[in-house]
């Protein structure tokens, strides 16, 4: 159960509180750190299903938990962002992309309790949303909100270009599941 692809779904989790406290610490270092930080998280989250598919160490305990982590992570980033940023124009994207998780994860545990899991299974838009969320995120948490005006907006730009995949993906899904949620199947 504690393979080496489950210690790197619970390192990033505990990568959770660490990125709150860093980035609200009073070090200059804090905006940069954080982003290292997500970015590592980011990548134990690539490297931990690449190892569980590789070596077969897939486990029903990191098929929970790998995604848990991975919205974890992104919602808390998203939540400390909303707050220093302060911004209806951060907020509305980041709001979706947190709101669109929520729904998309109880309609996949909702169609796996139906039988129907693979009707609503990980797509290539999906993988797309994810990667521009990290790029979003990272950029966001690497400098001061309140400085480096193009690199925020850089990171505006592309958290806008991840909430409209995140729509889009969500689209798909529910159009997937139509027929399941109509109760015609």
């Amino acid at each position: 159960m504690f393979n080496i692809a489950n210690q790197l779904t619970l390192i990033r989790i505990a990568f959770i509180p660490l990125l709150v406290v860093v980035y609200y610490s009073p070090f200059e270092w804090r905006f940069l750190t954080s982003a290292i930080l997500f970015g590592l998280a980011g990548i134990t989250d690539a490297l931990d299903g690449y190892i569980a598919r590789k070596y077969n160490l897939a486990t029903p305990f990191g098929a929970f938990l790998d995604p848990v982590a991975d919205k974890l992570m992104v919602a808390v980033a998203l939540a400390v962002l909303i707050e220093s940023h302060a911004d209806v124009w951060f907020t509305l994207p980041a709001t979706i992309i947190i709101c669109r998780e929520i729904v998309i994860s109880a309609l996949r545990e909702w169609m796996a309790e139906l039988g129907k899991r693979a009707t609503v299974a990980v797509s290539s838009i999906g993988k797309i949303k994810t990667t521009l969320q990290i790029i979003a995120i990272v950029v966001l948490l690497s400098v001061d909100p309140e400085g480096w005006p193009i690199i925020n907006m850089l990171g505006y730009v592309t958290m806008y270009s991840a909430a409209i995949l995140t729509l889009w993906s969500m689209y798909v899904y529910l159009r997937a599941a139509w027929p399941s949620l109509r109760g015609d199947e």
